[in-house]
């Protein structure tokens, strides 16, 4: 597995994997018709944004690293009630 694909499937640098990977599927099982999959998108969208702003604020309040580790956003969502998206 290449340098970069470990990195984009390791859960402490990316937040979004689960929603990836329903994406991917979709895709897969739709036979990559992009309008069966629209829901799939907007959840991947919605949580790029969201761990994105985090990332901002951490950043902004110098906190490192600038992405919670997953444990860390595992206590952040059992603290808002559970994924905002």
């Amino acid at each position: 597995m290449s340098r970069k694909l470990r990195r984009v499937r390791d859960d402490d640098n990316n937040p979004c994997i689960l929603e990836t990977d329903a994406s991917r599927k979709c895709m897969d099982d739709n036979s990559y018709n992009k309008d069966m999959c629209t829901i799939h998108f907007l959840r991947y969208k919605n949580c790029r944004k969201f761990w994105n702003g985090i990332m901002m604020q951490r950043r902004k309040d110098g906190i490192q690293p600038n992405m919670p580790t997953a444990e860390e956003r595992e206590k952040i969502l059992e603290s808002i009630g559970g994924m905002p998206y």
